[in-house]
């Protein structure tokens, strides 16, 4: 018997498979808009966009909360891993939101999750996350959180 004729091997899949998450998943929400050239050839949201709005989200609250200073800080953030899994399409002229959590905090990265909802949906269309590592601005070396991120990133937890 095959994999793909075995229904304990495509149970075990389906229950790894990534899900759509609620609402209640998350800390933070924020609300997005699409714009005419968000959409591709097939008429919904490119893959790109989904990481475009990530970075908008997160680096976004960080900047309204007085922890990111993206052109004078001494510490910034690099992205050194992404990653998003797709549920349901979104096109233009969709009205979006954006849920925000931080899974894990380190000395000096962060793991944001991000899931992207249909306006007033109840479930993810999309979700990913990306993780930080928070530099020295000068040397591109890695630094510890400072005081004010690190309180911000312990409300998103």
């Amino acid at each position: 018997m095959t994999r793909a004729q075995d229904p304990a091997s495509n149970e075990a899949a389906a229950a790894e498979r990534p899900q759509p998450l609620p609402r209640a998943a998350y800390r933070r929400f924020v609300s997005l808009t699409t714009r005419w050239m968000d959409n591709d050839v097939y008429g919904h949201l490119n893959n790109v966009v989904h990481y475009s709005l990530f970075d908008t989200v997160v680096n976004g609250v960080l900047i309204e909360a007085g922890a990111l200073d993206p052109d004078a800080g001494a510490v910034i953030g690099f992205v050194v891993e992404t990653g998003c899994n797709y549920f349901a399409p979104l096109a233009f002229p969709q009205p979006l939101e954006a849920g925000l959590r931080v899974a894990r905090i380190g000395v000096s990265s962060v793991r944001y999750e991000i899931g992207i909802f249909a306006a007033g949906a109840g479930e993810t269309a999309a979700r990913g996350h990306f993780v930080h590592v928070y530099v020295d601005r000068a040397t591109r070396r890695p630094v510890a959180l400072p005081e004010r991120l690190q309180a911000v990133l312990k409300e998103l937890e």
